[in-house]
């Protein structure tokens, strides 16, 4: 009797790459080093099998792949698929790389599979991955497999939408257009518990590219009732916010500003003397930093002598942090950076200043969640990354909020609107805990 053929992915591997495909079945088709790593071979097992995951291992002892959802068949021709994506392990935590748009998934010709005709697997006949340049995926070759080629196996799943049970969400939304009017509704009449303050204001923290102004344009393009671009947002380098901006955000529908200002800084960098410096931070919390001061990294912000002497007021100060942190970049979120926000924290602990994270990009995360921005609470894959980032932070998981901000976006989307919404209501709710909290201490001080 033949032996089965057994799979090397560790079950929680296997678990973590299920997350990413939603609720599916692995099942192993190919394996190189008992079928051999010829293409003849692949084809034969691996052809007109439906939507498959290739998953390869280097010397280094990296795990990566990639995944199709339109079969193999030697047809000659250029595979269009947008589901189709590459990925890598690093750490417990896969990381997903998409087909950049307008490109070709696959040539789905008679050798080895390959993805973008970039990639190319048992290149040859032979144990090896080639990455011939390419534009269809944005790979990283020292990052995606340490730059080592040689492969000590290569293996194929069939991928099967699993019948045995109905993923259910683990958070509730109502994806309607009743709860975004609620939501709207509930923003636009909030009042801020202390009299005193007419707008809280909410800070927003977060690495360079992790999209704090995107999210200002996107709450701002709600209530403007058009996509707008007030606050300059991209991918960059080094910070496109150079300065701390106020932004108060004005409902175009009855033409007055709401109760609330977003107030945003210069990106946090890695290394010393770069990005935003964390004794600017505690100034800003503390109310002592004006709209448009210009920051310097290599000299924190020194207030004027004469307001220096005299607290701020409770409308000046933070009532409310966000951290605004990538999706797609948790897993490769450097000790400085952690050390960095983990400094930050503390700062913030010792204000009694609630704290939300806000997690973006979770369509360019998961391509279960970009198929359908609705699976946002059905994947297990963004489950796992709210409680990744939950436990870097510490911050409670039920004070990560998933979001997708407007980015390429023409036209406003019910979704879009409702986790945006979903978000903003949290924060307002925040800052009213704080102030109560600031009205209790101002009341047994008078008393």
């Amino acid at each position: 009797m033949v032996p089965p053929i057994t799979c090397k992915l560790p079950d929680e591997k296997i678990k973590r790459l299920r997350a990413l495909l939603g609720n599916v079945k692995l099942s192993l088709l190919f394996k190189a080093s008992v079928h051999g790593y010829k293409a003849s071979a692949f084809h034969q097992r691996c052809d007109r099998r439906g939507p498959t995951l290739l998953v390869a291992y280097n010397r280094s002892g990296y795990i990566f792949g990639g995944y199709t959802s339109v079969d193999y068949a030697r047809s000659g021709q250029h595979i269009i698929d947008g589901e189709a994506y590459l990925f890598s392990f690093q750490g417990k935590i896969p990381v997903c790389i998409k087909v950049n748009s307008g490109h070709y998934a696959r040539l789905d010709d008679a050798g080895g599979p390959n993805f973008g005709q970039q990639l190319y697997f048992c290149y040859k006949n032979q144990p090896v991955v080639l990455n011939h340049r390419g534009n269809a995926f944005s790979v990283n070759t020292a990052t995606m497999y340490g730059n080592d080629t040689q492969l000590t196996e290569c293996e194929v799943y069939k991928v099967k939408q699993s019948n045995s049970a109905i993923n259910k969400q683990w958070r509730n939304v109502l994806w309607t257009a009743n709860r975004r009017a609620q939501l709207m509704g509930l923003i636009r009449n909030h009042k801020p518990l202390m009299t005193s303050v007419s707008r809280v204001r909410i800070l927003m923290i977060g690495p360079v590219g992790a999209g704090k102004s995107s999210f200002f344009n996107s709450i701002n393009s709600i209530f403007m009732g058009r996509i707008t671009s007030k606050a300059m947002s991209g991918s960059a380098g080094t910070s496109l916010t150079t300065q701390f901006r106020t932004y108060p955000v004005v409902d175009h529908h009855e033409g007055r500003l709401l109760p609330f200002v977003l107030c945003d800084t210069m990106g946090l960098e890695e290394q010393s003397g770069a990005g935003l410096d964390i004794e600017d931070i505690s100034s800003i919390l503390q109310g002592h930093v004006p709209d448009r001061y210009k920051f310097n990294p290599m000299a924190p912000f020194q207030p004027d002598e004469r307001k220096a002497c005299r607290p701020a007021s409770l409308q000046e100060k933070i009532h409310c942090v966000v951290y605004v942190i990538d999706a797609t970049k948790i897993s490769l979120m450097s000790d400085k950076l952690e050390e960095k926000l983990a400094s930050i924290r503390r700062r913030v602990n010792l204000l009694s200043i609630p704290q939300i994270i806000l997690m973006t990009k979770v369509d360019e995360a998961c391509p279960l969640v970009q198929k359908d921005l609705q699976s946002l609470y059905v994947s297990s894959y963004i489950k796992l990354k709210v409680q990744e980032v939950s436990s870097q932070l510490g911050v409670p998981v039920s004070c990560v909020l998933p979001v997708k901000n407007y980015s390429q976006e023409l036209e406003l989307e019910l979704n879009c609107d409702v986790l945006l919404l979903t978000a903003l209501q949290q924060m307002l709710n925040f800052a009213d805990d704080y102030l109560d909290d600031a009205g209790h201490v101002e009341y047994e001080l008078l008393n």
